[in-house]
């Protein structure tokens, strides 16, 4: 089958995957028209959508950048098994690679607590990036990557790849169609929080810059297990936790299917359990719960045997529930015809076969990105006020149209960044 025909079938079936065959994205490009890109974050997360990236020949990843060596050392075998050499400039300063001219793009893959400050700068810098969610610490600093963008006018894509994937995109128009009748509830479940030992301080290693990869969150010992990502997004100094890190995944879901892309809740309340001691500090469970002014109310809450993972739709006709690689329905007749050829459904979502793809044909003009910085913020508010609610330990009203709290002046704090320590702070816009 050739190229064209097999993404065809693919389509077809129903249940494409989140990541295409590297043979069928491939295609040769002159070396003159690929659009270069940096790497900022060659952990687990930036590496594998590195690896997406190689996938497409019309890409070309010219630049590394990462405080830890031993992270730089597996990025660099990733290009020298696909490229023949690992021939890429190497940086430990961000700043570098983002005022390098011959960079086009720029991919963002860094621990939470440094999504902001480098991203802003790549914008400021002319760069597209492909940012990894969330968005940042703090409603503020997503505001402000927002606002680089909108000066800018570069393309903006959002690490949430559930976007691209046709289970995600059919159960969100299925929802938003009325197939499921009137929507009453969308409930969203992710993994819960976790509890570790206290750490004791360890000796700083060669192959890491502690002083850097800590950077604007406030000092604190070393030790090796706060490398690990299901760690330090489980640390308050570097992230909100699960709510935020995993939440956004769903909850971008759910205001999708429930057409709540260009808005936002009026309302949060709910409560939450924390870690008694330990390395880890974030939130452990929760069960929270938005209100809107015009959709239905998002339940978000960790995985129980109340709540499973993933985004359930609840109409008064029938439910439907999709996660990674599942879609169900109360009604299975619900599901047929993905495509959509009988025209059931008048409401049509964007198609994206695959989310680095995607971003690379919307910075050649051919598409826009499918989780636009828009959106993201939208989406990224959820988890935010979430965390806001939560520290505050009482309900908040949300007007998402002037993005505050209105009078409340607590609640408005609650919003802004922390306090950015040494060197790093937010552009001015």
């Amino acid at each position: 089958m050739n190229r064209r025909s097999s993404l065809k079938t693919i389509l077809a079936t129903g249940i494409a995957p989140m990541f295409v065959p590297a043979r069928l994205l491939r295609s040769e490009t002159a070396p003159s028209n690929k659009i270069t890109l940096g790497v900022i974050g060659c952990g687990a997360q930036g590496t594998g959508d590195m690896r997406a990236f190689l996938n497409h020949n019309d890409v070309r990843v010219v630049a590394l950048c990462d405080v830890n060596q031993n992270n730089l050392d597996r990025a660099q075998g990733h290009l020298k098994e696909r490229y023949g050499s690992a021939d890429a400039k190497i940086y430990s300063d961000f700043r570098e690679l983002n005022r390098n001219p011959a960079i086009d793009a720029v991919l963002m893959a860094l621990p939470v607590h440094w999504h902001s400050i480098p991203s802003a700068d790549a914008i400021l810098n002319g760069k597209h990036i492909y940012h990894e969610k969330p968005m940042a610490m703090s409603i503020e600093e997503a505001k402000v990557v927002r606002a680089a963008v909108r000066k800018m006018k570069i393309v903006f894509q959002f690490g949430t790849q559930q976007r691209s994937d046709l289970k995600f995109r059919w159960a969100a128009e299925l929802a938003q169609n009325g197939r499921l009748g009137k929507l009453k509830e969308i409930q969203v479940g992710v993994p819960g929080g976790k509890t570790t030992p206290t750490w004791s301080e360890q000796p700083v290693p060669d192959f890491i810059d502690w002083e850097r990869w800590v950077g604007p969150a406030p000092m604190t010992p070393f030790h090796a297990d706060k490398l690990k990502r299901d760690n330090h997004e489980n640390i308050t100094n570097f992230s909100l936790g699960m709510i935020s890190c995993w939440g956004i995944h769903h909850l971008d879901i759910a205001q999708w299917g429930s057409g709540s892309d260009a808005t936002g809740p009026i309302k949060v309340e709910g409560s939450a359990e924390y870690p008694k001691d330990g390395g880890c500090d974030a939130v452990l469970s929760w069960n929270l719960r938005f209100e809107y002014a015009s959709a239905a109310p998002i339940l978000f809450a960790n995985e129980s045997a109340d709540i499973s993972h993933g985004t359930r739709f609840i109409g008064d006709k029938a439910w439907l529930h999709v996660r990674r690689g599942m879609i169900q329905a109360s009604d299975e007749a619900i599901l047929r015809d993905p495509q959509n050829k009988v025209g059931t459904m008048p409401i049509k979502l964007q198609e994206s076969l695959e989310h680095t793809r995607n971003f690379v044909d919307a910075i050649r003009g051919k598409t826009q990105a499918i989780c636009g910085i828009e959106t993201s913020v939208r989406s990224d508010t959820l988890p935010q006020l979430a965390s806001a609610c939560l520290r505050a330990k009482r309900p908040l009203t949300w007007n998402p149209e002037t993005e505050n709290f209105g009078d409340d002046i607590a609640a408005n704090e609650l919003m802004k960044h922390r306090p950015m320590r040494g060197q790093w702070k937010l552009p001015t816009i």
